[in-house]
């Protein structure tokens, strides 16, 4: 597999999860049927795991809750931190899970429907798990920027220009 092309059409998809095989095909100079190949092989191994569209739920009226989590934990014997950070994953609140430097262990990113929705999660789900010596919880008050996508919407200056 040709690592350049490979890394060319995987950045193409990172940007621009839409495009078909013909678009990138007709970008990297290369056959339909060569990216639609590469794509299929990337898509098996696991390389290419998901299409994904970046929504703004506010502009769409949705009220959505996303916090951050921070998490102290004791390592497992034998497995470190990763039997703990699958556990976490597997629940269906959890967008992501990180392990981090600094004060905290991991890094967990939920989105949910309510505020109380993010306090059941923690008190009855995340802070009882064995491992877990202590939390920390930051809300997200509001969003600018996510998956490189710009989410804010700056309102138009207004004002005149005043020359001298």
């Amino acid at each position: 597999m040709n690592c350049s092309l490979q890394q060319e059409v995987l950045s193409l998809l990172n940007e621009n999860a839409k495009l078909s095989a013909d678009k990138i095909a007709i970008m990297l100079g290369e056959s339909k049927d060569t990216i639609e190949t590469l794509i299929s092989e990337l898509e098996e191994t696991g390389t290419l795991l998901k299409y994904k569209a970046v929504v703004n739920w506010q502009k769409a009226g949705i009220q959505k809750v996303s916090a951050l989590i921070d998490v102290k934990v004791t390592p497992q014997q034998g497995f470190g931190f990763d039997a703990l950070a699958r556990r976490i994953y597997q629940f269906p609140e959890v967008r992501s899970v990180y392990l981090m430097s600094g004060a905290y262990d991991l890094s967990v990113a939920i989105e949910v429907d309510t505020l109380e929705s993010v306090g059941r999660f923690v008190s009855q789900k995340l802070a009882p798990l064995d491992s877990v010596v202590g939390t920390t919880t930051h809300f997200v008050m509001k969003k600018y920027k996510e998956d490189g996508i710009i989410l804010d919407d700056p309102e138009q200056d207004q004002r005149l220009v005043i020359t001298p």
